[in-house]
């Protein structure tokens, strides 16, 4: 039976997390607020716990999860060859609606699905999410909607969806926007927008100006 938390109160916000983390760390499933739309999470490092978030949503693995960090500091342990572009990026955007493409460290232990390789990340501008996130460690995390349905913007629309899929629900209200982040490769000498979201090519090109589009 799936738990809910409102997380506008704050000792129910305090058990939420809690649940939620140990949630995760048993390999199940959680949905939580970010600062783009609602998000189903499981642990980065656990192939089932990730396996379970794709079928949750009814996804293969050729569209593998992305990765929320809680803190700029965590890349260094997951990404390689990330440009000095790359960090200025970073330094801009996060926490924000910007997810950066990038090779991972060889030496991770993970299955997001067919990456060949790479990560999407990003750190989201929620404290619910920075909160958990801090908990937890790295966490692969999707919209949290079935594939093909409008990617939620408030607990009752991926709870409605998700169901007992889920272990816990933390409920932060509405969020901000249904815009998804913007999408930029750094994986090469360019970085190339893959998908303008939150964050407009010009935004970015204050910061990046040679940044590329995809066509």
């Amino acid at each position: 039976m799936a738990r809910r938390y409102d997380c506008s109160e704050a000792s129910d916000r305090a058990a939420g997390l809690r649940e939620a983390a140990s949630a995760v760390r048993r390999g199940e499933l959680v949905v939580l607020p970010t600062d783009t739309v609602y998000g189903l999470g499981a642990d980065a490092f656990n192939s089932e716990a990730v396996g379970g978030l794709l079928e949750a949503k009814g996804r293969g693995r050729h569209m593998p999860s992305p990765v929320l960090v809680g803190s700029p500091a965590t890349l260094h342990g997951l990404v390689a060859d990330f440009s000095e572009l790359a960090w200025e990026l970073v330094d801009a955007f996060w926490p924000g609606a910007l997810t950066l493409v990038t090779r991972h460290q060889p030496s991770l232990r993970w299955d997001l699905g067919d990456t060949r390789g790479t990560v999407a990340v990003r750190m989201p501008l929620h404290p619910v999410a920075i909160e958990l996130l801090t908990e937890t460690g790295p966490m692969a995390v999707s919209s949290a909607n079935l594939t093909g349905q409008p990617a939620p913007q408030d607990c009752d629309a991926a709870q409605s969806m998700l169901g007992d899929a889920v272990s816990v629900y933390l409920d932060g209200g509405p969020t901000p926007a249904s815009v998804p982040s913007s999408i930029v490769d750094v994986t090469g000498k360019t970085p190339v927008l893959l998908r303008a979201g939150a964050l407009s090519a010009e935004q970015l090109r204050e910061v990046v100006p040679d940044l590329e589009e995809s066509h």
